[in-house]
């Protein structure tokens, strides 16, 4: 069980999480916004968990899922993040907006911007549900609960938890937005005048962080599927 318990903490440090809920932050209404995304990703991770235990356990769904899917998309939208972080350190990407930009000028705004800065709970319901496919460390601790020989309902709590940690970096600011609702909008604003000033170059670099992150967990899954 001590495993299962280590493995929901290694979860939670998850690249692709911590991005997206960056972004969430920096949009209007972060709280409903998060909220669908937290939805969407525990429906998709609690059934696909409790699927996994109960009813896949000599299938072998779990090795070989771990060796190709998740790892492998870790590896490649780790490497498209490094692309990014390349990309804006070399100014290119300001050079091709002041382009767009004179093209654009007097024309509306395309539909795809106007959808996302509209952003929707329903929108990020969609998306927590995609982005949530089992990794590496979730199906590692599936694989381990399968062999405890837990009663249904504390196996089923047991996944639950987990899940629990492992969306942690979410569900903290929501907490936040639960708690101090007229601090925490506050300090976002603050957060968001920060990023005005200071946030090229930390996104660079933070780009960059995940992109290896991101290639590192893929190389690990990789590894414990073998």
């Amino acid at each position: 069980m001590g495993e299962v318990v280590l493995l929901s903490f290694t979860s939670a440090f998850n690249p692709t999480l911590i991005a997206v809920t960056t972004l969430m932050l920096l949009l209007p209404h972060p709280n409903r916004l998060m909220l669908g995304y937290w939805l969407g990703a525990m429906l998709m991770s609690i059934t696909l968990g409790l699927l996994i235990v109960f009813s896949l356990k000599t299938s072998g769904v779990v090795s070989t899922s771990q060796h190709t899917l998740s790892p492998l998309a870790d590896i490649v939208l780790g490497g498209l993040t490094l692309v990014i972080a390349a990309v804006l350190a070399s100014g290119r990407d300001q050079r091709y907006r002041q382009r767009r930009a004179q093209k654009r000028e007097g024309k509306p705004e395309p539909r795809w911007q106007r959808e996302l800065r509209r952003g929707t709970p329903r929108t990020t319901f969609v998306i927590g549900a995609l982005l949530t496919l089992p990794g590496a460390s979730y199906l590692a601790a599936l694989d381990k609960l399968t062999k405890l020989n837990y009663s249904t309902v504390v196996t089923v709590l047991v996944v639950l938890a987990f899940n629990l940690v492992m969306l942690a970096l979410l569900e903290l600011p929501m907490i936040a937005f639960a708690v101090a609702p007229e601090w925490t909008p506050a300090a976002i604003d603050r957060a968001k005048a920060w990023a005005g000033i200071h946030g090229r170059v930390y996104a660079e670099r933070g780009f960059a962080v995940i992109g290896v992150l991101l290639i590192l967990k893929g190389i690990v899954g990789l590894i414990l599927a073998t």
